[in-house]
């Protein structure tokens, strides 16, 4: 195993240089021609590495990249999104710069680092595979919902023997065993409406029934086991004057276990108006199953603990509220690990950054898994 290291190590500048050219082509969801322009440098990444890739091509997101490096029975799936938060023109306030020790810049975190550090361990692994090929899937509209990758997402993982994640780490360099599923709903409550003053009681508040649901909603909540629900934006009415005629509320919903999702989903589906004249209109649902901490997902962070061992890095796991497309694919019942990519902090936040020095081992890590699948140690 020192010799991965050793391997990763002399790639460190290579590295944080790939990185730092990543960041600096701006990639927001939604904006095909800034997706465009980082996809192909992503391609030419991983067509260096020696990689066949090819471009899955949707009209309302930009071009998933598909690539395979090695040859074999058995798949590896590695997952990653170059789409971010960030909109183009964030660099002039928010340069790609080393600081302390860090690399900072839009993007860096969550995860263009997870991407050049997922090439780098295949480039490492792939000479060793004997029966496995590493298949990539780096998708455009992760951060939007994958709503035109999660098709190809699942088809890709009922192939493989495993799923590696290269999202951010948790906070310390822990690997991501657990995930709440996410749920966004939006209620739009249609009342009657009146003149508050003159006729209040012809009219039905679509307001007041909006609280009544809201009420209701937040009482279905179970923080004990993981289950939290927010309706973070409101609206309606038109005038103080009037009963509003219509109201609506943006709800986020997230758990952490399926029966509490099926849970959430059916007192939702069962809601009625506690006013026969004023109807509700239900639109959403869940986007993302939660990730749960299963036999299949123990095993394969099991056998990571096991290679961080030999390499002499400590290997850690944990939960996050937040969700992937790790999500999807431990769904499935395929054996997934998230939260392989680089250590730092600040997605989504302005002091976006990853640690420097962690980056060879989170690459050898990587590298050694991918060998240790295709040894059959899983």
């Amino acid at each position: 195993m020192n010799d991965l290291r050793r391997a990763c190590d002399e790639r460190q500048e290579w590295l944080v240089t790939r990185i730092a050219a990543l960041a600096r082509l701006e990639s927001p969801s939604g904006d095909r021609v800034a997706l465009t322009r980082c996809g192909n440098a992503i391609a030419a990444l991983l067509a260096d590495a020696g990689a066949e890739v090819r471009r899955v091509t949707h009209a309302t997101a930009g071009d998933h990249l598909v690539a395979t490096v090695g040859r074999g029975g058995r798949q590896v799936l590695v997952l990653g999104h170059f789409d971010t938060v960030w909109p183009v023109g964030t660099l002039v306030d928010m340069p790609v710069e080393i600081r302390d020790g860090r690399l900072y810049g839009p993007g860096t975190f969550d995860m263009k680092a997870g991407l050049v550090l997922s090439v780098l361990a295949a480039s490492v692994a792939a000479p060793r595979l004997h029966d496995t090929q590493v298949r990539f899937v780096f998708t455009t509209d992760e951060e939007i919902g994958s709503a035109t990758s999660r098709a190809l997402i699942e088809a890709e993982a009922r192939a493989s023997a495993a799923v590696l994640v290269f999202e951010p780490a948790l906070p310390g360099g822990g690997l991501k065993t657990a995930r709440k599923g996410v749920g966004t709903y939006r209620l739009d409550v249609h009342g009657v409406s009146a003149h508050a003053g003159i006729a209040p009681d012809a009219g039905a508040s679509a307001i007041t029934e909006l609280a009544r649901q809201v009420l209701a909603l937040s009482a279905l909540q179970a923080p004990a086991r993981g289950t939290t629900i927010n309706a973070g934006l409101i609206a309606g009415g038109t005038r103080s004057n009037v009963v509003a005629e219509h109201a609506q509320a943006e709800i986020d919903v997230r758990v952490a276990a399926a029966d509490e999702q099926a849970r959430i989903e059916a007192a939702i589906a069962a809601t009625s108006s506690s006013d026969p004249r004023v109807r509700l209109e239900w639109q959403g649902g869940f986007e993302r199953p939660p990730l749960e901490r299963g036999p299949h997902v123990r095993r394969l962070f099991e056998l990571a603990r096991r290679v961080g061992d030999a390499l002499g890095v400590e290997v850690t796991d944990g939960a996050t509220g937040g969700a992937s497309d790790g999500n999807f694919t431990a769904a499935l019942g395929v054996p997934t690990l998230d939260g392989l990519g680089a250590v730092g902090d600040g997605a989504h936040a302005r002091h976006e950054h990853i640690v420097i020095a962690s980056l060879a081992d989170r690459a050898a890590l990587a590298a050694g898994l991918m060998l240790a699948i295709d040894r059959g140690e899983m």
